[in-house]
């Protein structure tokens, strides 16, 4: 029972970081017409570290091993950590407005808390 509600929360979290990675993607498509060029590198960096969370993420599931599940997880954290970082930058720099960041923001917030503690109960079990 266990091992189909684990098969079942990944796929969900497979999905729920595309989805957000595909939503940076189509916020950041929309501001890239109008933006200077560094804006353009803020922006891009934000594209990279959102959807190298799914990506990752996705690796980790398809892991052969525990280790190799471990170590994309870590690269997942530090991931969705740099995505935050970007959207602070973007929001405090006022290049992007708080309030179509803020959803965005909390995504991210609510994946790194999650990721982190898959995380941390491996490092536990090791």
């Amino acid at each position: 029972m266990e091992r189909n509600s684990n098969i079942v929360f990944n796929e969900q979290m497979r999905d729920r970081t595309k989805k957000m990675a595909l939503n940076m993607i189509s916020l950041c498509n929309k501001k890239l017409k109008q933006t200077n060029e560094v804006e353009k590198i803020l922006i891009r960096q934000l594209v990279r570290s959102s959807t190298s969370v799914a990506a990752n993420y996705r690796a980790a599931i398809r892991g052969r091993s525990r280790a190799e599940f471990y170590s994309k997880m870590c690269i997942v954290v530090e991931e969705a950590d740099e995505t935050q970082f970007w959207l602070e930058i973007l929001k405090d720099s006022k290049i992007l407005n708080e309030e179509v960041l803020e959803p965005l923001y909390e995504e991210i917030t609510e994946i790194l808390a999650i990721t982190t503690t898959i995380k941390h109960n491996l490092k536990k079990t090791k």
